[in-house]
């Protein structure tokens, strides 16, 4: 009964991707990567001090620059993404023209919001 050319799972090649999988999948990866980020920011706040000095010295470098751009931008996807998934569990958005529409949102708000939040704390330092 089984045939020896037909796949036994859908592979990479057969497989149409779709928002809701890939913003479920990095949903997942950015929630590690901001786990990283609390203990990173935390362990420094508590190991060197609330010096004024280290967060002038990380505005100022390029480097810096980038890593508060990331942190900015996957705090804002984990936030947005996280209130798209309160609205499933509420049980709204599971037609998939709605889901493909909020899962759009949600990822222009991002990086409207890291955008946003970054143009507000380089006037703050």
């Amino acid at each position: 009964m089984s045939n020896k050319n037909s796949p036994l799972s859908p592979h990479l090649q057969v497989y149409k991707w779709h928002i809701s999988s890939l913003l479920s999948i990095s949903h997942r990866i950015v929630g590690i990567i901001n786990f990283i980020f609390i203990i990173l920011i935390s362990s420094i706040l508590i190991f060197i001090g609330t010096d004024a000095q280290i967060l002038q010295m990380l505005s100022k470098s390029s480097t810096g620059k980038f890593l508060i751009i990331c942190f900015c931008w996957s705090f804002s996807f984990q936030i947005l993404n996280e209130i798209r998934h309160l609205a499933w569990d509420m049980g709204y958005g599971f037609d998939l023209k709605i889901s493909r529409i909020t899962g759009i949102l949600t990822i222009i708000g991002s990086f409207i919001f890291t955008i946003l939040f970054y143009l507000l704390g380089k006037n703050l330092f």
